[in-house]
């Protein structure tokens, strides 16, 4: 007679996974939330920020805040659950029942994966949020939204904007300068304008400026001009205001457009595509968490919970500090960007497998 695939076992390991998973998820904003209220809190009234709004700009934290939390919960939820189940010799019945450590952990596994889903989930849904937020705390009145000063705005199409002011209401533009570097097949060119205005239909309109034809590195051609009408300057004004943006403002798609616009205008972007990788890499992390933290909870059988505690918070902490390293590594090009923001997993699942390897089964 074959065994059910989901036995009585499988349904209580989940159960005692999940309902720490779910203590953690909800302690852990409110704790890093109070935190930060006691840090912040004279900043916040200098800002004259009231009790809803602040109140609100939490509310908009929340997905970050249980995005990067999620693989914490996931080890305190493994460790905890591990560690009672240790202590109570349920494991060392279900050996003698001829159930390997592995398939007891099975469903805490499984349970990992949908964290991991779930928090790849977050990793989406939070920048709008924290666009909100960031909007929120800055006391940004609707007028203010409508300027923009000195700033650069890499385009699609490989152009790079410097642009002095823009004011977005009354779709105009001082002090523009165009720059689209040359290749063997087109030379450069560098426009600059005392002001620019956009009409809906006909797109932007340069007054009193230069352009440059740049054919080689020491070739120029000046070109004065009253009134140009540039038709691949397409982007509108509110396009040119939304992208004073941070990399947790952006999803993964937002982030990829964002850096190739930058890359083709020669910026620096290794910190933003270490960034950029940390929205999968971070997620990933509760499947090898779950997998590191199983068999460390087994290694003391009587430590309780301030030993699960210890494990877990000094775990947490050694994993946030790679992360603070690996943006460091991969922002310097040491190493390339995207293979830093993995070097947290890859040395976490080491330990794993070291680890599993060693547990008695």
């Amino acid at each position: 007679m074959s065994r059910r695939f989901i036995t009585p076992l499988d349904r209580y390991i989940a159960g005692e996974f999940t309902r720490i998973f779910m203590v953690t998820i909800m302690g852990f904003p409110v704790l890093v939330f109070v935190i930060d209220l006691v840090d912040n809190l004279r900043k916040y009234q200098e800002k004259k920020l009231g009790a809803q709004a602040l109140a609100l700009s939490y509310l908009y934290w929340v997905p970050d805040t249980l995005f990067m939390i999620l693989p914490a919960a996931v080890l305190f939820a493994t460790v905890f659950s591990i560690g009672t189940f240790t202590r109570y010799s349920e494991i060392t019945a279900a050996k003698a029942s001829g159930i390997s450590f592995y398939r007891f952990i099975a469903p805490i596994l499984v349970m990992a994966s949908l964290a991991m889903g779930l928090d790849l989930v977050f990793s989406e849904v939070a920048p709008p949020a924290n666009a909100e937020r960031i909007k929120l705390l800055a006391g940004k009145a609707p007028s203010a939204e409508d300027d923009r000063y000195n700033f650069v705005f890499p385009s699609d199409q490989g152009r790079v904007y410097r642009v002095y002011t823009l004011n977005v209401r009354e779709k105009f533009v001082n002090d523009i300068e165009i720059e689209e570097r040359g290749s063997e097949k087109r030379p450069g060119l560098l426009i600059s304008a005392k002001r620019g205005d956009w009409n809906d239909t006909r797109g932007w309109r340069l007054q009193s400026g230069v352009v440059h034809v740049i054919p080689n590195e020491t070739a120029d051609l000046a070109f004065s001009f009253d009134s140009l009408m540039d038709r691949r300057l397409k982007e509108t004004p509110r396009e040119l205001r939304a992208s004073a943006r941070e990399p947790e403002e952006m999803r993964f798609a937002e982030l990829s457009t964002y850096i190739k616009a930058l890359e083709r205008s020669g910026a620096d972007v290794n910190n933003l595509k270490v960034e950029r990788m940390l929205k999968i890499a971070i997620p990933v992390t509760c499947l090898i968490i779950a997998l590191f933290g199983a068999p460390l909870a087994t290694s003391s059988q009587r430590g309780g919970a301030a030993y699960g505690i210890a494990v877990s918070l000094a775990t947490t902490v050694f994993f946030l500090v790679l992360i603070q390293l690996t943006k460091a590594i991969g922002s310097k090009g040491l190493i390339p960007p995207e293979t830093a923001a993995w070097i947290p997993n890859m040395l976490v699942g080491t330990f794993a497998i070291i680890l599993m390897s060693r547990v008695r089964t």
